[in-house]
């Protein structure tokens, strides 16, 4: 079986992979999706080097609260704020709601809101947010990320 560890990351490297093939169909809105699960299940992957993983679409408000608490080793929570600075923009709930339904306020479909500026940059951030998870999660847990 698996460590939850290891299942957020491979959950994080599918949905990349999804976010790439939606890029390079055109699929802007997808990709900016698929970039932010990425996301999401990165950080929920160093979440659970350290705590188990409550439900949540902001894994990284519960990672900062997990780090002025003190539940994190000092000896990672600069490599763990970093992440975080990487992650900030697409590690929100909001971001996911619109993917989802658009802005329902203004009358946009998620369509009419992400465009391939969007998508480029989600999966830029995506890919270097999984990377520095990947990272951390060999360093910390003194794997090498492919279990």
């Amino acid at each position: 079986m698996k460590s939850p560890v290891m299942c957020r990351l491979q959950l994080a490297r599918g949905f990349l992979d999804e976010a790439e093939q939606d890029a390079s169909l055109g699929r802007w809105r997808a990709c900016v999706a698929h970039a932010q699960l990425a996301i999401q299940n990165a950080l929920k992957a160093v979440i659970a080097l350290f705590a188990p993983v409550p439900r949540t679409h902001t894994p990284g408000r519960i990672l900062r609260v997990m780090l002025e608490n003190g539940d994190i080793p000092e000896a990672w929570k600069e490599e763990i704020r970093s992440l975080l600075e990487l992650a900030q923009g697409l590690d929100a709930a909001q971001v996911h709601i619109q993917t989802d339904y658009g802005d329902e306020f203004h009358g946009l479909t998620p369509w009419e809101l992400f465009d391939e500026d969007d998508a480029r940059e989600a999966l830029s951030i995506a890919r270097r947010v999984v990377a520095h998870t990947k990272a951390l999660i060999q360093t910390v847990g003194g794997t090498d990320g492919t279990e």
